[in-house]
């Protein structure tokens, strides 16, 4: 479980394709600091787990399904990514619950900038749309962000300096995409509640 608070603004080292998936070497020191073989790290909001670590970068396996669900697959070495390790039990809980289980992907459709802060609007899916509401949470690339309103097939967040300076949303431009997971909380009240005629669809990656 993750909390959607970036811990460091690592880089992709190398992608080696393997076919039927990709291993990717990571660089972050910070969170590779404890790291171990069998630990999960959070890498633009998709939950990883750790191959071997050495000199302040880690690799994992990436499937297939995966990289084509999530916008990892779009990834190249000198890319910036976000990575949180997991949240100790006990820990403080800064953000909110992230599974690390991406939903799916959005698109940046606008930004303005204002004075000390930003205005981004993100185009997601309509079956996503329903789970997401005005000043509720939403993991966007990794970061948990809330929401400022909520449109049939757009939200908008408000990003403050540390954001733009500490995680990659500071520097994606219109048109790129980003990793989205919505509150799981909505996702268990819409079922218990038969809120849909379909079971919600299961996290992607």
């Amino acid at each position: 479980m993750f909390t959607g608070i970036v811990e460091e603004l690592g880089e992709v080292v190398a992608v080696e394709n393997l076919g039927d998936s990709s291993r990717f070497t990571l660089r972050g020191p910070l969170v590779t600091e404890d790291a171990k073989h069998g630990d999960s790290i959070a890498v633009n909001g998709v939950c990883l787990t750790v191959v071997d670590t050495a000199d302040g970068a880690f690799t994992a396996d990436v499937m297939a399904e995966t990289l084509k669900r999530s916008s990892l697959g779009a990834l190249g070495a000198g890319s910036r990514v976000n990575l949180e390790r997991p949240m100790a039990l006990g820990g403080r809980l800064g953000g909110h619950l992230v599974q690390g289980h991406v939903d799916g992907t959005g698109t940046i459709v606008e930004r303005q900038p204002g004075e000390h802060w930003e205005i981004v609007k993100i185009a997601l899916p309509a079956e996503l749309s329903r789970y997401v509401v005005d000043k509720g949470s939403i993991t966007v690339d990794g970061i948990s962000l809330t929401v400022v309103q909520a449109g049939a097939d757009f939200f908008t967040v408000s990003l403050i300096p540390t954001t733009l300076e500490l995680t990659t949303l500071g520097a994606k431009g219109v048109g790129e995409p980003v990793n989205l997971e919505v509150d799981v909380l909505a996702k268990y009240v819409e079922r218990l509640l038969g809120g849909s005629d379909r079971t919600p669809g299961e996290p992607v990656a």
